[in-house]
């Protein structure tokens, strides 16, 4: 008599687990892909841009990791060789230089160096070599250099401010507010800036900025500034008269000031006397031309 033998219920119920767990998994799926579509669209990419961009990060990945496990097989040398080519490969390497930040200074000068990682490999871009030899150029305060994958090496450009015009015995030379040289300028070109002579006069720019700062009425009428045995300062104002300060820091700024104040009561500027001498506070000494004697002016006056 044959035997009829019931399917277990084990197996229907296991067949029940694995189509819950499919449906699970599909679900979950359908939700991961759900909140990728949602964080993409946020982003002002397209599609193809999407495609550009996940491909970059799985070669810059693999890359990546090709050489961290050189390293720890004990082969830096032939890991970054091996990288290099697999870059180049791959299509990571300078093909384009973006400079921005030059807005005086030759933009070419920054070409003319940075063309040196032309074709070289993402990996092989010898950053902060180009930025040391990019500080070395007169205009640049900073310099900010990057690589943006695949192929761009960006320069950002921090340029140094003109600030005065440094007269040296035959040339004018822009310098910045530090007595930094930046580039020959021209006498049409210097006709608005202060101007600044003496031995030493271009390292105590700074200092003259806040000598000036002392009397801020009087600063715009200050035309040129003469640094005098390398201790004091003659000041020329656009009348064509001259003020001859003391030494000292303190000494000077009092001075100035006083001269101001008086400047504000008495119209000094403008006027017959060509030269104002207070280097022997706190008389004032005035030379009018034709005259042979200076006048005094006391500490009352």
């Amino acid at each position: 008599m044959a035997q009829i033998k019931r399917s277990g219920g084990k197996g229907v119920r296991r067949a029940a687990k694995s189509q819950s767990r499919a449906a699970g998994a599909r679900r979950a799926k359908a939700k991961t892909t759900s909140i990728l579509d949602r964080l993409m669209g946020l982003f002002p990419f397209t599609e193809e841009q999407w495609s550009t961009i996940w491909l970059t990060l799985i070669i810059g990945g693999a890359v990546g990791l090709a050489f961290v496990i050189a390293n720890l097989a004990g082969v830096p040398a032939m890991a970054r060789a091996q990288v290099a080519v697999m870059a180049s490969d791959a299509g990571f390497e300078v093909k384009h230089v973006r400079v921005t930040g030059t807005d005086r200074m030759d933009e070419q000068q920054v070409y003319a160096r940075a063309l040196a990682q032309k074709d070289r490999p993402m990996p092989q871009v010898e950053i902060e070599a180009l930025r040391a030899e990019l500080l070395e150029l007169p205009w640049v305060q900073d310099a900010r250099v990057s690589v943006q994958l695949p192929s761009t090496l960006a320069i950002d450009i921090v340029e140094r401010s003109p600030h005065a015009v440094l007269q040296k015995p035959d040339t004018l030379m822009l310098i910045d507010a530090s007595g930094v040289e930046l580039e020959p300028v021209s006498q049409e070109s210097a006709a608005e800036m202060l101007r600044i002579s003496g031995p030493g006069a271009a390292k105590q720019v700074a200092p003259l900025e806040r000598l000036l700062a002392a009397a801020p009425a009087l600063s715009p009428q200050v035309d040129a500034a003469e640094w005098v045995g390398n201790r004091r300062w003659n000041l020329s104002f656009k009348s064509g008269q001259v003020l001859a300060l003391p030494e000292g820091a303190d000494a000077s700024a009092s001075a100035l000031v006083k001269f101001a104040r008086m400047d504000g009561q008495n119209r000094l500027l403008g006027g017959q006397v060509a030269t104002f001498d207070m280097r022997s506070p706190p008389r004032i000494y005035m030379r009018v031309p034709g005259r042979a004697d200076a006048v005094e002016l006391g500490s009352g006056s």
